[in-house]
């Protein structure tokens, strides 16, 4: 049973290493922006709680968000482990997970992984994405650029640049990440369970050293 928390600054590559491990050993990955969309969609209580606070621009609180994650780890595809890609973000997320995973669910995390990249590589990854407007194939101005600047290889349409992978906007989630999620790292590191991993290099040899922990 692998049961893990996946922390790291946006754009740290923790949803491409989630994929490989969801291949190699049958665990899913639950993503809290999924499951409270999927909620909100389905019109369960929980949803329409969340559903709330998101059309008032507000952040959804901790309860309604921990309430979704229980129901999901409930389901039946959990029961050979799961990765939490995106939560906790804060130390009263975490506490209250703990709680719940203890008291309510009989579960244990085995692995707490904090995939490490640099601000300045961070920024390099995701202000260089592009995608384009007709057909949605993603791009990088450096590492996979397009035949022709600005034009999709594929459809001929134009290339364009996310809101949320513009510099500004990025400083801003760096921030965020600092000053709340990095304080996971000393929440979790007496815990036995925590691993800090180099981000940086081939996503293979990264996935490498992810295994090397997990095994």
């Amino acid at each position: 049973m692998i049961n893990i928390v996946f922390l790291g600054p946006p754009g740290a590559g923790k949803g491409t290493q989630s994929a490989k491990l969801v291949e190699e050993y049958g665990i899913v990955q639950i993503s809290t922006g999924d499951i409270l969309r999927k909620a909100v969609k389905s019109g369960s209580e929980l949803g329409k709680l969340a559903k709330k606070y998101m059309d008032e621009g507000k952040l959804v609180p901790d309860d309604v968000i921990i309430g979704i994650v229980k129901a999901r780890l409930q389901q039946d595809d959990c029961k050979n482990g799961f990765i939490l890609d995106g939560f906790p973000r804060t130390i009263p997320q975490a506490e209250a997970l703990d709680n719940m995973l203890k008291n309510e669910l009989n579960i244990e995390l085995t692995h707490i992984i904090s995939l490490n990249v640099p601000d300045e590589l961070i920024m390099e990854r995701l202000t260089g994405r592009r995608s384009c407007s007709k057909c949605g194939a993603a791009y990088h101005i450096k590492y996979n650029p397009p035949k022709k600047e600005g034009i999709c290889d594929a459809c001929g349409g134009e290339l364009v640049q996310r809101d949320d992978d513009k510099e500004e906007t990025i400083n801003k989630r760096l921030k965020v990440y600092h000053e709340q999620t990095e304080q996971l790292q000393e929440y979790y590191k007496d815990s036995g369970k925590f691993f800090e991993i180099d981000g940086v290099g081939e996503q293979e040899i990264i996935f490498e050293r992810i295994k090397e922990i997990v095994k």
